[in-house]
């Protein structure tokens, strides 16, 4: 089915989601226009009334509008989808030209002509907009960590021959390294030891 959208619903249970969203958003948006509207037109003392008056004869109509709309155009979307077997925002944009076109299908072949060819433009944009914002909102992939070789370990110096008197009192001492690699261990150890006397019988 090539890319599914995981943000919606599946395809048949798509139409009912998108016709509840649509008459809430309608009715929602109605409400506010209507009340603002029936505020400013009605007389002064009675302005509230009037308000509410406007929003109950008028929200239920463009929730309904918005609701028709969204169905067909949520219709058309699935009918994409099953005939084309892939979904990509070309499903979206042919699907609001035939929601135009079918909307305005009464009034004559040329308006309908023309109403297609806007929701096909505004579906355009809307579905590059939206590929627009995640492409600015997607993080981008971590940059791979380069390692670096540690550098090779210095040459050990070569000590001054002990003297005698060195030899007496402890001596130098030697540095040795033990392991290899970046961490480096020190041992610290005498090379003057005194002799150890032998008491074998020979």
């Amino acid at each position: 089915m090539g890319t599914p959208e995981t943000s919606r619903e599946p395809c048949p249970d798509r139409i009912l989601d998108d016709i509840g969203g649509a008459f809430g958003m309608g009715a929602v948006g109605g409400s506010a226009f209507h009340f603002l509207k029936g505020l400013y037109n009605s007389p002064q003392g009675h302005r509230l009334i009037g308000a509410s008056q406007a929003v109950r004869l008028n929200a239920p109509r463009v929730g309904g509008s918005f609701a028709v709309w969204g169905g067909l155009f949520s219709a058309f979307d699935c009918t994409m989808v099953y005939a084309r077997q892939k979904e990509d925002p070309w499903n979206s944009i042919f699907a609001g030209a035939a929601t135009g076109g079918f909307l305005s299908m009464r009034q004559g072949f040329a308006a309908s002509a023309r109403s297609a060819a806007f929701g096909g433009v505004l579906l355009a944009l809307i579905e590059g907009a939206g590929i627009m914002l995640n492409k600015f909102l997607a993080v981008p992939p971590p940059m791979p960590v380069m390692m670096e070789e540690p550098p090779p370990p210095p040459p050990e110096n070569t000590a001054a021959p002990p003297s005698w008197l060195g030899g007496m009192f402890g001596g130098r001492k030697k540095e040795e390294t033990v392991g290899g690699g970046g961490s480096e261990t020190k041992v610290l150890e005498s090379f003057d030891a005194p002799p150890v006397p032998n008491f074998e019988y020979k």
